[in-house]
């Protein structure tokens, strides 16, 4: 009791002090692995950034623009830039003088010219977005009335249009259904490498820089403190050289999961148990399946090669031990069925027998007839019932004796002996070899075949169901052991 105590004082002491030191080294890694969150969200979104800027530029218009002209080498393209300006110079000049003045005239032959060029040179080619232009056409199609997307855009910068459309409305269809479509245009510059101008790495280098200082700080320290060759330490935390690949960043996506969950920012315990549990239903599935079948196919190459017809009949069979095990088998199970089972069962096996006897001495007329006389109805049962506890049980101790005898037991075994014996010369003589192995093959195949298609029909999902079932009552079996400690 009081060595218990002593070890119980000592743990404590460990953990208390594990406890005090962990906090000072836990701020540490919750700074680093946020500033590897950090890293990632930036990787993402740099990966993301072509393909979803049109979303971007909805959300974060001035973001968008700021990052696609320092990093991406992406610029207004000249064209839609010289349209919106168009569109601007008209919009003031209709505001000094209307849209019926002359003043507005050059302004829209200036807008139809540069109407023209916009379905001509197509913008959005370069950046592999005409269907936007398309989607432009369409709405300015169905806005005016024409099937000529050029006639279209011809008619709806005139006067009469414009006038008769309503000014007002007209520039409230450009600038909700056109401008915005507009403005997703864009060209991006192209290096001396022939590949699109791509500067992320000058911001992702700051955190590439950061991550290789740590990791060589912290190889030299365990390297130290542990007493490791180079190799073991860097292979130690080998997931965080993926920090510092220039290639594949969304590798870093690893890192990251595991940092978070060691600085307890985030507990991954419950997603890792439930994935973990996932695998393992569907590995064990496949591979219970995989298993039963190769038995199965095992056992059927033994039966076709005739090596189960060859151990029966004892034809060139190795004995490793010199023991005939069939006859120690039957001499074990003998020996269990007289002196265990058969006592125990002995009750009702006397009840059988004597409700048999009775049924048989029933259908005998002579038998019947003396049952009708006074007397005799309870002496024959009484009767009866002695003949088969006597019968039992000299039955039983005739086996027993038999056993116990080693006359007996020399007869047993040259009775097994000449069954074995007989069913072998059966079994060479007749043709019933063959089509024992023929029938059990084709057995064998059906039991494949219907294992699969069980096996197939099994749902993974009750799988997991169960597997958490028991790791549930495992866990409150626990935490009741250590609360009652």
């Amino acid at each position: 009791m009081a060595r218990q105590l002593q070890s119980g004082r000592g743990s404590a002491g460990k953990s208390s002090h594990k406890s005090s030191g962990r906090p000072r080294r836990l701020w540490f890694e919750q700074v680093m692995a946020a500033l590897a969150l950090l890293n990632l969200l930036l990787v993402l979104f740099d990966l993301s950034y072509i393909p979803w800027r049109d979303f971007y530029l909805r959300h974060l218009p001035q973001l968008t623009q700021w990052y696609g002209e320092r990093f991406k080498g992406i610029e207004p393209h000249r064209l839609i830039e010289a349209y919106l300006t168009a569109v601007q110079e008209l919009e003031t000049q209709v505001d000094l003088t209307g849209v019926q003045s002359p003043e507005v005239l050059p302004k829209l032959a200036q807008l139809q010219e540069l109407s023209l060029d916009l379905i001509t040179e197509n913008p959005f080619a370069a950046s592999d977005k005409s269907g936007t232009l398309e989607r432009i056409k369409n709405r300015v199609r169905r806005q005016v009335g024409l099937q000529s997307s050029k006639a279209a855009f011809a008619q709806f910068w005139t006067q009469d249009y414009l006038t008769q459309a309503g000014w007002e409305s007209s520039m409230q269809f450009f600038q909700s259904e056109i401008e915005p479509l507009l403005a997703t245009a864009y060209y991006r510059n192209i290096g001396e490498n022939g590949k699109f101008i791509d500067h992320f790495w000058q911001l992702d280098l700051w955190f590439v820089g950061l991550f290789a200082a740590e990791f060589v700080i912290r190889t030299l320290y365990l390297k130290r403190r542990y007493q490791q060759a180079w190799l073991d330490t860097v292979i130690w935390r080998s997931y965080d050289l993926l920090l510092l690949l220039p290639f594949w960043r969304w590798l870093r996506l690893i890192p990251v999961v595991i940092r978070l969950d060691q600085s307890r920012l985030v507990n991954f315990q419950p997603l890792e148990r439930r994935i973990l549990r996932g695998l393992i239903a569907t590995v064990a599935v496949e591979l219970t399946e995989m298993v039963v079948l190769r038995l199965i196919d095992q056992a059927q190459e033994l039966i076709r090669r005739g090596e189960v017809t060859r151990w029966l009949l004892r034809s060139r069979y190795i004995d490793l031990n010199g023991v005939n095990e069939v006859e120690a088998i039957a001499k074990q199970f003998s020996d269990l069925l007289i002196y265990q089972v058969l006592p125990k069962v002995q009750p009702e096996l006397e009840a059988l027998l004597t409700h048999s006897v009775t049924q048989i001495l029933g259908r005998s007329p002579v038998y019947a007839g003396l049952q009708n006389l006074p007397g005799v109805s309870a002496a024959s049962n009484s009767l009866t019932q002695q003949l088969v506890a006597d019968l039992s049980k000299n039955a039983y101790e005739a086996i027993r004796s038999a056993l116990e005898d080693e006359t007996g037991a020399v007869l047993l075994r040259r009775l097994v002996g000449q069954l074995g014996d007989s069913l072998s010369a059966e079994l060479k003589q007749s043709q019933a070899a063959d089509e024992i192995q023929a029938l059990t093959i084709a057995l064998l195949d059906e039991v494949k075949v219907n294992y699969v298609e069980r096996i197939a029909a099994t749902d993974h999902a009750e799988l997991q169901a169960q597997s958490g079932r028991l790791y549930r009552i495992a866990q409150n079996r626990a935490a009741q052991d250590q609360a009652s400690e």
